[in-house]
């Protein structure tokens, strides 16, 4: 009768996502057994053959990564986690539930993300900021709240001068703005009135430096300098009367909050880009209408 695991018993020294350094002490035919320290054998824990990444013998002391198995048995793999406990690193989401998420650490499973540790709502696929850290319970976990981490990592943006491009990865997202952590390693701050649309957290974005703190780190925009912004912008003016048949019920006359709405620019925006327009002979304003003049309509 071939040898199998029994379920993990209610008391024991080692859990699932934990690292340990364990003895092999019998093998068996689908791999070898650890001791699990407990004084019985039954808790021994299998390292798997296809869980090993070089030849275990019986007497080798094995670094593991602990998890449960698809029937709660836990199981050792040699695949750890390549990032120490305290480390930083983008991380991708591989698995999302109602408790958190589930991190790639590169060990054979992922490390879970609590909800309270979440910065934004990642999904699966994205690569975030995290932390590896031990919880409660003695499991490794990881944490999206890497600010003081990041802080120390980061280095005064000398060097740097106002209108530059530089990318970054959004970090976090809060009431004040939107914080950075560029491949220079500066910390740039974004006000939310310099976003265009809210980046997600963890998203890698190009920045343009608006501001040189003493603090030495940035103050930065993700919208292009004005005269190239009035550019983008009367060419989507341009876009939208065409589409419409060279009409449009949007003048210098309507209300801020309906222009953000529809094109996603301040009023001050749109009238530069309107402005334009007008003074390049291309459109009218007249009962609340803009209308492209009949010359510049495309047939």
């Amino acid at each position: 009768m071939t040898e199998r695991q029994k379920p993990v018993p209610v008391h024991r020294k080692y859990g699932p996502s934990q690292v340990a350094e364990l003895t092999a002490v019998r093998e068996s035919e689908w791999g070898i057994f650890l001791d699990a320290e407990t004084g019985n054998t039954s808790d021994d824990i299998l390292l798997h053959t296809m869980q090993q990444t070089a030849p275990v013998k019986v007497g080798d002391r094995v670094r593991v990564f602990l998890y449960l198995d698809p029937k709660r048995r836990l199981t050792a793999s040699m695949r750890t986690p390549r990032m120490k406990e305290g480390q930083v690193a983008r991380l991708r989401v591989i698995n999302v539930t109602k408790e958190g998420a589930f991190l790639d650490v590169g060990a054979e499973r992922g490390i879970f993300l609590p909800y309270a540790g979440m910065r934004g709502r990642p999904q699966v696929g994205e690569v975030v900021w995290a932390k590896l850290y031990t919880d409660k319970s003695g499991r490794l976990a990881v944490t999206m709240e890497v600010e003081d981490e990041l802080r120390r990592a980061s280095r005064p943006a000398d060097g740097v001068r106002v209108g530059d491009r530089l990318r970054g990865s959004v970090y976090n997202i809060t009431e004040r703005g939107i914080f950075l952590f560029t491949e220079e390693r500066y910390i740039a701050f974004i006000d939310h009135q310099e976003a265009p649309r809210r980046p997600r957290v963890g998203e890698i974005v190009e920045i343009r430096v608006t501001y040189l703190r003493e603090d030495g780190r940035l103050n930065a925009s993700l919208r292009p300098p004005k005269e190239e912004a009035r550019t983008l912008d009367a060419n989507r003016l341009l876009a939208l009367l065409e589409e419409h048949g060279g009409k449009m019920p949007y003048t210098d006359a309507t209300s801020p909050a309906v222009l953000k709405d529809r094109f996603g620019i301040s009023k001050a925006a749109f009238k530069r880009a309107l402005g334009r327009l007008m003074k390049e002979g291309r459109v009218r304003q007249e009962n609340g209408w803009t209308y492209l003049l009949e010359e510049h309509k495309k047939n």
